[in-house]
């Protein structure tokens, strides 16, 4: 695979990532969330880690 057929490709992958999303609204709002709530969990443990000893 050449590095223009790659770039194809990933552009490919990426045009139906965003077809699928805009299928999908509420799906994006849910991953949205989940990023959002694993952002938040990372935050709290890191805060948490520090104080075991």
């Amino acid at each position: 695979m050449t590095v223009r057929s790659q770039e194809e490709h990933a552009m490919s992958e990426t045009n139906k990532l965003t077809a699928f999303l805009t299928d999908n609204p509420r799906l994006m709002g849910v991953l949205f969330t989940i990023c959002l709530l694993l952002s938040q969990a990372g935050s709290a443990a890191a805060a948490n880690g520090g104080t075991v000893a």
